[in-house]
């Protein structure tokens, strides 16, 4: 554990506060794509599937189990929901999330540390989401108008995947033996797609002004 790994965990777990804080207190998911949702709970059910059986600390069991309880019962709210699924923009999340799975699953069993089960799951995982936000970010484009909690959640979500980069490189300088292809690249790509909302996000900020995205 290092003070970027702690920052991006918390990151991490801020943007789901923020999105659950969204879909609690005003019983809306406008501007949130499940399509996105459906591809974070995918990905933690696939990277998580040792969660009973390879203990490593306190901290990590509980972080797994929030990130699942969590991608779960978002994906229940806006599907289930009698109130906030009324506020889903189904006409707009059109993105054909399926599509990114199987090529994601085919690079899995090409490309992974060890041809187990677990280890092309892990992998799986990696690359699903490092592309999972795609049809959140194709629905913020078609909307263009966000709301603040919708904003904050995805930069959070990005800024979360950034600082894993300062982990990732902090611990290459100071730990033996520290390489992982797999993780850096997927964790690049994910960052990369994440440039041109962060771009607007910070005019936005510095101009006091209400986030839109071009179209």
């Amino acid at each position: 554990m290092n003070i970027f790994r702690l920052a991006g965990d918390m990151t991490h777990l801020l943007s789901v506060l923020v999105l659950l804080l969204k879909i609690h207190t005003i019983k809306s998911c406008a501007g949130i794509s499940l399509k996105t949702q459906e591809l974070y709970a995918i990905v933690f059910a696939t990277r998580y599937l040792d969660i009973f059986t390879n203990y490593i600390s306190p901290y990590n069991t509980i972080m797994k189990l929030i990130f699942l309880g969590s991608s779960f019962s978002i994906v229940w709210y806006m599907r289930y929901h009698k109130i906030v699924r009324r506020s889903y923009d189904k006409d707009q999340d059109t993105f054909r999330h399926y599509i990114l799975m199987l090529p994601c699953l085919i690079l899995a069993l090409l490309i992974n540390e060890k041809f187990t089960f677990k280890e092309v799951m892990w992998a799986f995982s990696l690359y699903l989401e490092a592309v999972a936000i795609l049809p959140q970010l194709v629905l913020l484009q078609r909307t263009r108008n966000i709301d603040n909690l919708t904003g904050q959640y995805v930069f959070l979500l990005g800024a979360y995947r950034a600082l894993y980069i300062l982990n990732w490189i902090y611990r290459y300088f100071t730990e033996e033996h520290f390489v992982h292809w797999i993780t850096w690249i997927s964790g690049f790509v994910q960052t990369l797609l994440y440039a041109d909302f962060f771009y607007y996000y910070f005019q936005s900020w510095k101009n006091n002004v209400k986030l839109q995205l071009p179209a």
